[in-house]
């Protein structure tokens, strides 16, 4: 087996990916056309408010959309060059868990009740290693010590652990074995500030000691800062704003970013009030044409809600917004 830290090079390419979801007679386009390329030892962070598709891309990515309601209408997922999409479902299993895992986001679901933790772990090393019992659990074990839990609860049942160590249990799932593409989704939303900070850690030292690929998804862009090297900021089910973390962060450019960024507290500056982003997200069974944030922007102009463009700043950093075609010209210069 090529060890992990030889990989480099692009892991994983999304390109123009659609999904929409079909129920009692209404269509649903949660995810429209994302676009976004990873490679080994990055980090990805995904963010944006509830519904806006983040949870959709990353089971799309792994294949494990309900079908139905959920229907994979266009684009590509492209792992090492091979599209996913066109992978046979019973081909599936042998990617998931070895090539791509995910840590879900409620730890107290994840596990199985009645199933003993080290049994959960040492299952998918039994599948996808083709080695006996013994030599999984010997695996299981020294992956349940890499995420600071003790060897001696390998027989313990996922009640006798806290809210964190059940999230390190499910991260060591995930980890058994050595995924390229970690998918994390809000593995810290359920945990205490204090639990939140160890498990990051643990997972970006992981991460980079296996040069494995991460997407984080995540509200939090503290927790993005701390633990990506891009950011994808998701809105109504497309990446408005992608680039480098200093880009987005220095220099946010769409308006929608500007606005999270707006409202976050500051340390430095004494204000009554926080300046929120206004209106609510559009209803994605009746998006608007144009810019899907151009309602609650108040940069918008007519031509915002007939079309939007997107610009390439330079280094990878990306906007989807018309306002540069109007101030700077073609390409957002």
């Amino acid at each position: 087996m090529e060890n992990a830290n030889q990989k480099s090079g692009r892991l994983l390419s999304v390109q123009n990916l659609s999904v929409q979801y079909e129920a009692n007679n209404e269509v649903v386009k949660a995810v429209n056309g994302v676009s976004f390329d990873l490679n080994y030892g990055e980090a990805l962070g995904l963010v944006g408010e509830t519904g806006a598709g983040k949870t959709t891309i990353a089971k799309a990515i792994l294949r494990i959309l309900p079908d139905p309601p959920a229907k994979l209408t266009g684009g590509k997922i492209l792992l090492d060059g091979e599209n996913l999409l066109d992978v046979p479902a019973d081909k599936m299993p042998e990617i998931r868990g070895q090539r791509i895992s995910m840590v879900f986001q409620d730890p107290m679901t994840a596990l199985n009740p009645v199933k003993r933790v080290g049994w959960q772990i040492a299952e998918g090393i039994r599948l996808h290693e083709h080695c006996s019992k013994a030599e999984a659990n010997e695996r299981a074990k020294e992956i349940l010590k890499l995420v600071g839990i003790s060897e001696d609860r390998f027989r313990e049942y996922p009640h006798q652990f806290s809210g964190g160590m059940k999230q390190r249990v499910v991260i060591a799932i995930a980890l058994a074995c050595n995924p390229d593409l970690l998918i994390a989704d809000e593995p810290t939303s359920a945990l205490d500030v204090t639990i939140q900070a160890q498990v990051l850690e643990m997972m970006g030292e992981l991460q980079k000691a296996k040069n494995s690929a991460l997407i984080l998804i995540t509200h939090d862009f503290g927790v993005v800062a701390k633990s990506c090297d891009k950011v994808g900021v998701v809105y109504a089910g497309e990446i408005i704003e992608f680039g480098t973390i200093r880009q987005v962060f220095e220099e946010p450019k769409h308006p929608y970013t500007k606005g999270l960024f707006e409202a976050i507290p500051s340390m430095s500056l004494d204000v009554d009030r926080l300046s929120p982003i206004r209106g609510l997200p559009p209803d994605p069974t009746n998006l608007p044409s144009g810019c899907k944030f151009a309602p609650r922007c108040k940069y918008r102009t007519e031509r915002c809600r007939q079309a939007v463009d997107e610009h390439d700043f330079g280094d990878g950093h990306r906007c989807r917004c018309c306002m540069y075609s109007e101030e700077h010209g073609e390409g957002g210069k």
